[in-house]
C-alpha cells in the first residue's frame, strides 16, 4: 500500500512544490521526500557510524548516558512514551539510540542565556564517528529548513512561521531496533504509536521497513524504504500554528522478525521561546482560533519529563 504514501519531488518547480507539500499534509500527514539535493554518500557514512557506535559494548555506550541537555545514549527497554497523545504507552519501546542536538559552545549566547537545552554534544571515543554525523545533520536541517520555507508561502503566513526558524531546535538521533520476536506482546513496538510534538521530521530509513502510518479506523499502512528518500512528516506543532490543517499522524515502528533496521532521523523545531498559535492566514474572520497559544520549551519539557527519568523533577 506504499502508493498511499505521496511522493515530493524537490526539484519540481516551487508552486507545484508548495500544492503537493499542502494537499499531503492536509490528509494523510506523511510523504516521501525525494529530489532533495543530499549526496547518498552522507547519508550512507551517517548510517555507518550509526552501526558502529550500535555495535560497541553497552559500557562505552552508557559512558555518554543521555544528560539533562537531551544528548547521548539512550539505552534499548528505557523509553517509555507516557505522553503520547495517541495511546499512553503500556511497555518500553524496543529501541536504543544516539542523541545529539544542535552543538552550542560553553560561551555561546544560547547557552549564557540559559535557553533549555542548549550545551555541547556527547561524543562517543569512536574514530570518523563525530564528523559523518554532524555532515548529515547539518544536509538534512537544510532539507527541513527548505521545505519550512515552502510551508510558510504554502499557508500565506508571510515569514512568521519561518521566522520562527532563524535559531533552530534541532534534533538528529541514530536509531537502532533490535528484531522483535514475531510472538511478543501486542504492545511492543519499535517505537509505540505516537506523533512527535515537534514541527517537521525527516527519516532516512533502511531497507528494513516496520515505519507504519494510521489511517482510519485501526488501519496502518506500511511506509515503504524508497532508495535516497526521506520521509517527510509533520508535528504538533504545525498543526497547531496552521489552526489543524496540517495534520499530525499517528505513527508507529514495528520490527518483527529477524532483522536489525536502522534509521537517522532529523527533527526541526522552532527556538526554544517560540510562542506557537494559530496563524491569522489560518483562521477565518469572526471565528476563534482552536488552539490556544503555548511556549514551545514548555511543550518539551512536558513530553520528555513524561518519558525520560533524566528529564523527570
Amino acid at each position: 500500500m506504499s502508493a498511499s504514501i505521496p511522493i515530493i519531488d524537490l526539484q519540481s518547480p516551487d508552486e507545484d512544490v508548495i500544492a503537493g507539500i499542502i494537499d499531503a499534509y492536509s490528509q494523510i500527514g506523511f510523504a516521501q521526500i525525494v529530489g532533495h539535493g543530499v549526496d547518498q554518500r552522507t547519508i550512507d557514512g551517517a548510517f555507518g557510524a550509526s552501526a558502529r557506535f550500535h555495535a560497541l559494548p553497552i559500557e562505552e555506550k552508557m559512558a555518554i548516558a543521555l544528560d539533562r541537555n537531551h544528548r547521548g545514549y539512550i539505552a534499548d527497554g528505557t523509553a517509555v512514551d507516557r505522553s503520547s497523545e495517541v495511546v499512553a504507552a503500556t511497555a518500553a519501546n524496543r529501541s536504543e539510540s544516539f542523541m545529539m542536538m544542535r552543538e552550542d559552545a560553553s560561551d555561546s549566547d544560547e547557552v549564557l542565556r540559559g535557553t533549555p537545552l542548549a550545551g555541547a554534544n556527547q561524543w562517543p571515543q569512536l574514530e570518523n564517528f563525530r564528523e559523518p554525523v554532524t555532515a548529515c545533520h547539518d544536509a538534512m536541517r537544510d532539507v527541513a529548513l527548505r521545505v519550512l520555507s515552502l510551508v510558510d508561502r504554502g499557508l500565506q503566513a508571510d515569514s512568521a512561521l519561518i521566522r520562527a526558524f532563524d535559531i533552530p531546535t534541532t534534533w538528529f538521533r541514530l536509531l537502532h531496533y533490535p528484531p522483535v520476536d514475531v510472538n511478543a506482546p501486542v504492545d511492543v513496538f519499535g517505537s509505540a504509536p505516537h506523533t512527535d510534538f515537534g514541527a517537521l521530521t525527516l527519516v532516512a530509513q533502511d531497507t528494513a521497513g516496520g515505519l507504519q502510518v494510521a489511517q482510519g479506523d485501526n488501519q496502518w499502512i506500511d511506509v515503504e524504504p524508497i532508495d535516497g528518500a526521506f520521509v517527510m512528516n509533520a508535528g504538533s506543532m504545525l498543526h497547531r500554528w496552521s489552526n489543524g490543517r496540517l495534520r499530525a499522524t499517528p505513527h508507529r515502528v514495528r520490527n518483527r522478525g529477524v532483522s536489525d533496521r536502522y534509521s537517522c532521523v532529523l527533527f526541526c523545531d522552532p527556538h526554544m521561546s517560540t510562542e506557537i498559535a494559530p496563524l491569522p492566514s489560518c483562521t477565518n474572520d469572526g471565528e476563534a482560533p482552536r488552539f490556544e497559544p503555548v511556549i514551545f520549551s514548555d511543550v518539551v519539557a512536558h513530553h520528555l519529563g513524561a518519558i525520560y527519568e533524566q528529564h523527570q523533577n
